[in-house]
């Protein structure tokens, strides 16, 4: 099992910071992927929430992530069936940390957590690392979008 764990800092509130990250077709500012929703979510959830799918696209890697559980502080997702990675699970856990004595501005320590098994003939250090450094790189690009006040 291949675990991967990022922490970041944003300098948002914690609503803020979810509205985004479930916000799944505009998650291509982030990621180096293509995404597109296909199903919403189950009534009386959150927009993009607990039972929304999206379609992700990676050059020619094409599959499906269902969001099974969100909240403003934590938003869990799998993707749908075993290709190309299996028994993949990501948790994404946002805590909203205290502001300082001298600012009024509310910030996020983000926690993504990803778990998964990697295909037999790749190896895990080498998929961790990409995986990893791809995860990393759009939790940087989130943290900058709100501190360059993109986030209308």
């Amino acid at each position: 099992m291949i675990t991967i764990e990022v922490t970041q800092k944003i300098s948002a509130p914690v609503e803020k910071v979810c509205q985004v990250l479930l916000d799944h077709p505009q998650l291509e500012r982030f990621f180096n992927a293509k995404i597109k929703t296909i199903k919403i979510q189950a009534d009386g959830e959150l927009i993009g929430g607990k039972g929304a799918v999206r379609r992700i696209s990676i050059g020619k890697i094409v599959f499906e992530e269902e969001i099974i559980n969100a909240s403003n502080e934590h938003i869990c997702y799998r993707i749908k069936g075993n290709w190309p990675v299996s028994d993949h699970q990501g948790d994404i856990h946002l805590t909203p940390q205290a502001a300082s004595l001298d600012s009024e501005e509310q910030t996020t320590q983000l926690d993504y957590v990803i778990k998964f098994n990697g295909p037999k003939w790749l190896p895990d250090f080498l998929l961790k690392f990409f995986v990893g450094r791809d995860i990393i790189n759009a939790m940087k690009k989130l943290a900058e979008h709100f501190e360059t006040g993109n986030c209308a």
